[in-house]
Parts: structure tokens; sequence; C-alpha cells
């Protein structure tokens, strides 16, 4: 699993000109299952996100959560995070997962943080998506797993 954060302003997912998806000061999650992906390593991602400390304190050091701030999710499936680029000019994605598997972990993904008490907006899993953001810092991070 490769989960692309990015700490934003805010962001938000289009899809034929209509919002599907906006957030405020929080995370935009980019979300890429790979095969053999299973829901313990779901489970971790989404624990390992909630407890991210990379919102600046009074002090300016990255000590703050989501939860800290009140910050809120907007997760998009996005399978060409695992993209092989090895060999010629034409990315593989056969390490990415196939649905309906990898949806229903992406859902589950989801779900965690939002049993995690998260405000999770999503964009629309297998869709065409033009996501905008105004990134805060710029602070991002690749989490894989």
């Amino acid at each position: 699993m490769r989960v692309v954060i990015q700490r934003v302003n805010h962001a938000q997912v289009n899809i034929a000109g209509k919002t599907v998806g906006k957030i405020g000061k929080g995370f935009l999650l980019l979300v890429g299952i790979k095969d053999g992906d299973e829901l313990p390593v779901v489970k971790k991602a989404a624990a390992k996100i909630a407890k991210m400390r990379i919102f600046e304190d009074e002090a300016g050091k990255t000590n703050l959560s989501l939860k800290d701030v009140q910050g809120e999710i907007l997760s998009v499936s996005q399978f060409t995070l695992l993209a092989n680029t090895k060999k010629g000019n034409r990315p593989s994605f056969v390490e990415a997962m196939r649905p309906p598997k990898s949806k229903e972990l992406w859902e589950d993904f989801n779900q965690e943080l939002e049993n995690d008490g998260f405000h999770v907006e999503t964009g629309e899993f297998g869709a065409d998506m033009q996501v905008s953001l105004e990134n805060d810092g710029p602070f991002t991070i690749v989490l894989d797993l």
C-alpha cells in the first residue's frame, strides 16, 4: 500500500464539473492498493496517518496531529501510485490490485479513518477525477507499507 499524504489548506475533487468531495484544512490522501495488501495493512496505514504529527505548534515545530488541528481528510483512490517505470517509457501497473478487492480495501481504509473520528470526504473509485488543492508548506509525505 502506498499513500501520498499532502497537508493542505483546502482540497476538492470534481467529476464532470460537479464537486463530489471537498475539505478545508487537513490531509489530501492519494491511496494506492497493491496486490497482496489485506485488511491489517489498511488498518496500520490508517492508524499511522491518524497519529501523524505534521502540523506546526505555536513554536513552529511539527508536533500537532490532524486531530489536534481539527482537520479533515479527502481520500482519493489512485492506482497509478504503484506504477513501475524501470523499463521503457510506458508505466506498468501490474503491482496495483484490481477491483473489486481494491475498492473494498480503499473503503475499509476510509472507514478506519472515520472510526478514528475524522470527517472523510472521498473521490469516486475508478472515475476520471479532477483534484485541486492548496498544499500547505508544501508538506508531502509518501507512506509505503
